[in-house]
């Protein structure tokens, strides 16, 4: 499976530059899902809903299921958070899988950048990020490109995985 990430401090424009990236790379005719990992509780499902009830009850999965999609809800009961390469698992195949987050793993990422957070870059310290996109000029020894170029930032990550 091939795998490439996007990260960066909060409120860098990771989630739209995915956005942008899952629209240009389907556009070129590859098949794309996305992993985003959340620092927060989040919820899907609603109270009052009958598949919030049957986990409310305790069940351990909820699989939701309508003419449109599916989703399969896992309660992690005892809190442990699987890792990425078990999340993987779960994906059905595709050409590519663009994951948003996960700093700590050890696949390949770009590093989102915008100026205006104050936040210092992560990729002077993180042999994984093998390239920049920023909102201003930056000097590094890796490609950086603008935060906007998605068509550019689009052909990077095809090269870099081989599609």
């Amino acid at each position: 499976m091939r795998l490439y990430g996007v990260t960066g401090w909060k409120n860098a424009g990771k989630t739209g530059l995915m956005e942008r990236l899952v629209t240009e790379i389907t556009g070129r005719g590859f098949s794309v899902s996305t992993v985003k990992h959340a620092h927060h509780s989040f919820d899907v499902d609603h109270p009052g809903k009958d598949s919030h009830r049957h986990r409310v009850a305790g069940a351990t999965e909820v699989l939701l299921s309508s003419g449109n999609r599916f989703a399969l809800m896992h309660e992690l009961r005892g809190g442990n958070e699987p890792p990425l390469a078990e999340l993987l698992t779960k994906l059905a195949p595709v050409d590519l899988v663009l994951v948003e987050g996960y700093k700590r793993d050890s696949h390949p990422k770009i590093e989102a950048f915008r100026a205006e957070t104050g936040n210092p870059l992560i990729a002077p310290g993180d042999a994984n990020i093998t390239a920049i996109a920023a909102d201003v000029p930056l000097q590094s020894d890796r490609p950086v490109f603008d935060l906007d170029d998605t068509v550019a930032i689009a052909d990077f990550i095809l090269a870099e995985v081989g599609l």
